[in-house]
C-alpha cells in the first residue's frame, strides 16, 4: 500500500520520546552488562603460583656466585626438615592421570598439554637441609680457605664455583613468584601437578667439602630419600631432574639413578667418567659451566676491539689427564709461533686478571679438551668477546638445539691441529669479514652464558628449561610404557645413542 504510513511521527506527545529514549538507554547498558560478564565467565582462572607480578623496582641482577649465595642465605629463613606428605604411589598415578586428561582438553593455553604450551611445571622437593641448605653455608663459611686444592691443583671452591649449576636453577626455582622473571617455568606445590620433580642435593659441594667417609654416607641417605619417594617409584626417576655437573660427584650411587634427567658438563663418551648406559643426549642435558671471568658488555667489546693484537691466546693448566692430553701436544706445536701466547695458569684475583686481559686482546682463543671434553675456557671466551678454536673431538655443548655455534665458534680436529704449522695458518686466512660477524655473533650469545639471580629471560637457567621441556613428551611415553610391560621384556627401549661424535671441520 504505497503512501500509507503505520507511524507518523507527528501524532507523538514529548512524554513519549522520553520513555522511548529512557528505554533504549536501558537496553543499551543491560547488553553491556550481558557481555561483559559473559565475556568474564569464559575466561580461566588464574592458575595458582602462574601470576607474573615483578617487583616494579627490580634490582640489578646478580652474576657472582659467592655475591648471590651471601644475599640467598641472609635472606631466606632456614628450611625446616621436613618432607612431603606421603601418598600411595597408586594414588599419585591416578591424580596426575586425571590432571593430565583435564589438561588435554584445556581450552586455556597455558593451561593445556605440555608440548602444545610451552609453560612447564616443576616440583622442587623439600629435602632436610643437610642436603642444602648446610652444604650452602659450608661453603660460604669456609670460602676464604683458597689454599684447599684438588690433587691436580684446582682450587676447590674456584672448581664448585665453576660447577655451581644446581644453585642457580634452585635458587631461582624456589624464589618468591613476584621475584622471578622467568614465564616459561613455574613452581607447583601439588605432586600431581608436576611435568617435573626437581632434587635439589649440592653433590659437588659435598664432594669437595666433606670427608671422604662421611660424602658417601651422605650420597646414601640422599639416595635412599629419593627413591623413596612415591612420584620416584612411580616413574622410575625418568621425570626426576639430578644435577651432576662435576664428572666426579655423586659417582658412588648415581648408577642407581641413571634413568633420571642428568645435568651434566659433557657426555664423555671414553667411559673414564660415565658408565655405559647412564648418559645420553636424548635422556640429559649439556649445561654450561660458569665463567671464571666477567663478562665483556657491549662498550668493553667496542674499547677492547683496537686492543686485539694477539691472534691466538690460551692460559690454564698445560697437562691433563685423559683426553686434556692434546693440550701438551698444542704446546710443542704452537711454541714460539708468531701472534700465539700459550701460558700455564695461575690462581688468585691476579691469575684472573691476567687471563681476562689475554682474552680481551686476543682475537681467537684456544680451547682444547679439559681432563673430560668440556673445559670452563670455552665459556671464558665467550663472554670475553674473543673467538673459541674448540680442539675436543668429543665436545657435546650446550642448548645445541637450540644455538648455532658454528656462529661463534671454530672447531678443529685434533688430527689437524696437532700439525705443525696448520692452525697458525689454518686462522691467518680467515678472513676480516667473518670475523667481524663471529665477534657481533659473540656478543649477541653471550647472555646464554651468564648465571644470574634473578634469572634473566634467555639466560641459561631459561635455556635449560626450555630444552627439558622438549623432552617431555618422551618421557611420559616410556613413563607410560614402563608400567605396561612384562618384568623382562626385552621389548624395553633405553634409547641411549652411544656412536662416536667425531668433529667436523667443513
Amino acid at each position: 500500500m504505497a503512501g500509507k504510513s503505520f507511524f507518523s511521527v507527528s501524532h507523538r506527545s514529548p512524554s513519549f520520546f522520553r520513555s522511548v529514549i529512557l528505554l533504549a538507554s536501558l537496553s543499551l547498558i543491560a547488553v553491556i552488562i550481558f557481555s561483559f560478564s559473559s565475556s568474564s565467565s569464559r575466561c580461566p582462572p588464574l592458575l595458582p603460583n602462574t601470576v607474573h607480578n615483578p617487583n616494579p623496582n627490580p634490582s640489578p641482577p646478580i652474576y657472582s656466585f659467592v655475591e648471590s649465595l651471601d644475599k640467598f642465605l641472609d635472606s631466606r629463613r632456614h628450611a625446616p626438615d621436613r618432607t612431603d606428605s606421603v601418598v600411595s604411589v597408586e594414588d599419585l598415578d591416578n591424580s596426575i592421570w586425571s590432571r593430565e586428561m583435564e589438561r588435554l582438553r584445556g581450552s586455556s593455553p597455558s593451561d593445556r598439554w605440555p608440548g602444545i604450551s610451552s609453560v612447564i611445571r616443576v616440583y622442587v622437593y623439600q629435602m632436610p637441609s643437610k642436603f642444602t641448605y648446610d652444604l650452602l653455608s659450608l661453603f660460604r663459611n669456609t670460602y676464604r680457605e683458597t689454599a684447599n686444592l684438588t690433587s691436580n691443583g684446582s682450587p676447590v671452591h674456584r672448581l664448585i664455583e665453576q660447577h655451581s649449576i644446581d644453585y642457580w636453577l634452585w635458587a631461582d626455582l624456589i624464589a618468591p613468584e613476584s621475584q622471578r622473571l622467568l614465564k616459561n617455568v613455574i613452581r607447583v606445590y601439588r605432586q600431581e601437578e608436576a611435568d617435573f620433580f626437581y632434587i635439589p642435593f649440592f653433590t659437588t659441594i659435598s664432594y669437595f667439602l666433606l670427608e671422604k667417609q662421611h660424602c658417601k654416607a651422605l650420597y646414601r641417605e640422599a639416595l635412599k630419600w629419593v627413591t623413596d619417594q612415591p612420584a620416584w617409584q612411580r616413574s622410575g626417576g625418568r621425570d626426576h631432574i639430578l644435577p651432576v655437573h662435576h664428572p666426579w660427584s655423586f659417582k658412588s650411587v648415581r648408577r642407581f639413578m641413571k634413568k633420571a634427567i642428568w645435568l651434566l658438563p659433557d657426555m664423555d663418551s671414553t667411559g673414564n667418567w660415565y658408565k655405559p648406559g647412564e648418559v645420553w643426549l636424548e635422556k640429559d642435558l649439556i649445561l654450561p659451566y660458569v665463567a671464571n671471568l666477567d663478562a665483556c658488555d657491549a662498550k668493553c667489546v667496542s674499547e677492547n676491539q683496537p686492543r686485539r693484537k694477539t691472534l691466538l691466546f690460551f692460559r690454564g693448566r698445560l697437562k691433563r689427564n685423559a683426553g686434556g692430553k692434546i693440550r701438551g701436544k698444542l704446546v710443542q706445536v704452537l711454541h714460539d709461533a708468531e701472534g700465539v701466547v700459550i701460558e700455564e695458569g695461575s690462581i688468585g684475583i691476579a691469575g684472573k686478571e691476567t687471563a681476562q686481559h689475554g682474552m680481551r686482546s686476543s682475537i681467537f682463543c684456544l680451547s682444547p679438551a679439559g681432563d673430560t671434553p668440556s673445559s670452563a675456557r670455552l665459556f671464558d671466551a665467550i663472554v670475553s668477546g674473543c673467538i673459541p678454536v674448540v680442539v675436543s673431538d668429543e665436545l657435546e655443548l650446550p642448548f645445541e638445539g637450540i644455538l648455532d655455534y658454528r656462529k661463534i665458534a671454530l672447531f678443529v680436529s685434533s688430527t689437524d691441529a696437532v700439525q705443525p704449522g696448520w692452525l697458525v695458518n689454518f686462522l691467518r686466512n680467515i678472513g676480516s669479514k667473518q670475523i667481524k660477524s663471529m665477534q657481533d655473533n659473540l656478543l649477541k650469545y653471550s647472555r646464554h652464558f651468564l648465571y644470574s639471580s634473578p634469572a634473566l629471560p634467555l639466560g641459561p637457567e631459561d635455556l635449560t628449561w626450555r630444552m627439558i621441556a622438549g623432552k617431555l613428551l618422551n618421557i611420559k611415553l616410556h613413563i607410560r610404557r614402563s608400567q605396561h610391560l612384562v618384568e623382562g621384556s626385552r621389548s624395553i627401549c633405553t634409547c641411549e645413542c652411544r656412536h662416536a661424535d667425531t668433529t667436523r671441520t667443513s
